[in-house]
């Protein structure tokens, strides 16, 4: 069964269907960029009982109905499996609880979550079932296993195995934030940098976690032979590069890597940050130049995954940081990135402040301070630049000691 025979439905394996949706036009995700759109995933298993696994954001219930309606009627569904009550997942769930009295499984935890979204929208009457790690659906020819994953990314977050079939239902475990009318890896080619941007802006801070679900996996001995996220395309070619490069992500394992991110008001910064920049290449070491006004927050985040050691720059205004700068710092501490060293450095005309209000706030991220931060008044002259120089090597020198 192909997209082009069932109106966009997909099989994945026998009565085993993809029938989400596609967002081509979605280019903001919870301040996540997303410049090449993004799908909501729901799936469709098809025993002698159904199962829908997650719905759509609410927008896309149409799309998502149309789909279904390709395989069975939509009133004839048994069980929705809700793996995560977050409104890109579960937004369409009140427009197809009026389709349908099937029994909605979900945790303890998204319970609550789920009477404090749908309140006023019959939810007090749904018919719902808790469910925990180990609990099984016996669907006959389909058994699914559920498997909690608290805090991936959210308290009531889980993720269902079909048995039979060996795929992993993963929720916003393994996603990628693509729109892409095909479905699997291996028609779109390489996607791990967006599975490494969607990992750096989602479940970064969420690392321990992630080690203690890896393991539950092997614990069990789970072993998919496909992974089916709820966003972007399901691995199954590249099943075992994905599965390695999130231990890597969750261990957080770096290289020889600099990142000098930076915004400037009259260029005295940006001198500083290319001077810094050609240090650290002429020690050969990799380095990025990021401007806060010309790369998204998402990509930069990306960019810190892997990388051993960051400068962050700015000139002051009114005493303090260049807005740029604050809302990245603000971001930053959000996800709190694992084992990462960083240094200040800025300009300032009549009055400093940004490079010590850098410090600070890189300091209540968990960051380590390499070093007391680089200030240049007006604007880097000789004696300046040979500074900089010397921060650059600092940062190369700290990058090869990982």
């Amino acid at each position: 069964m192909n997209a082009e025979e069932t109106g966009g439905v997909v099989e994945l394996s026998s009565g085993v269907y993809w029938v989400g949706a596609i967002d081509w036009n979605g280019r903001d995700f919870h301040g996540f960029t997303t410049p090449g759109g993004t799908t909501y995933n729901s799936y469709l298993v098809v025993g002698e009982k159904t199962a829908l696994i997650d719905t759509v954001k609410s927008p896309f219930a149409g799309e998502m109905l149309r789909r279904i309606s390709q395989v069975i009627d939509p009133s004839k569904l048994d069980y929705i499996v809700v793996n995560h009550m977050e409104l890109d997942h579960s937004g369409s769930l009140a427009e197809l609880k009026k389709q349908t009295d099937a029994k909605i499984l979900i945790t303890k935890k998204g319970v609550d979550i789920l009477n404090g979204y749908f309140k006023g929208s019959g939810s007090e009457n749904w018919d719902l079932e808790v469910v925990k790690t180990g609990d099984q659906l016996d669907l006959g020819g389909k058994t699914l296993r559920f498997l909690e994953a608290t805090m991936l990314h959210w308290p009531d977050s889980m993720e269902t195995f079909l048995k039979e079939d060996r795929i992993l239902f993963s929720n916003d475990g393994f996603g990628q934030h693509i729109a892409t009318s095909k479905r699997y890896d291996f028609e779109v080619g390489d996607v791990l940098p967006e599975a490494a941007e969607y990992y750096a802006n989602i479940l970064m801070p969420f690392h321990l976690p992630l080690l203690r679900y890896l393991g539950l996996l092997n614990k069990l001995e789970i072993e998919p032979l496909q992974i089916a996220p709820s966003h972007g395309i399901i691995w199954k070619r590249d099943l075992p590069k994905i599965l390695e490069a999130y231990k890597s992500w969750a261990d957080g394992e770096v290289k020889e890597k600099v990142l000098v991110i930076y915004d400037t008001m009259w260029g005295s910064t940006e001198i500083m940050a290319n001077e810094i920049v050609e240090a650290v290449r002429a020690a050969g070491v990799e380095v990025k130049l990021l401007n806060l006004r010309k790369s998204s927050r998402s990509d930069i985040m990306k960019e810190m995954l892997d990388a051993a050691v960051f400068a962050v720059g700015s000139p002051t205004l009114n005493n303090g940081l260049f807005p740029t700068v604050g809302d990245f710092l603000v971001y930053l501490k959000g996800l709190r990135p694992q084992k990462k060293k960083a240094v200040a450095f800025g300009s300032y005309g009549w009055g400093g402040g940004a490079v010590k209000t850098i410090e600070q706030e890189l300091k209540s991220a968990g960051i380590e301070v390499i070093g007391p931060g680089l200030q240049v008044k007006y604007r880097p002259y000789e004696k300046e630049l040979l500074n900089c120089k010397k921060l650059g090597e600092q940062l190369a020198a700290t990058a090869k000691k990982y």
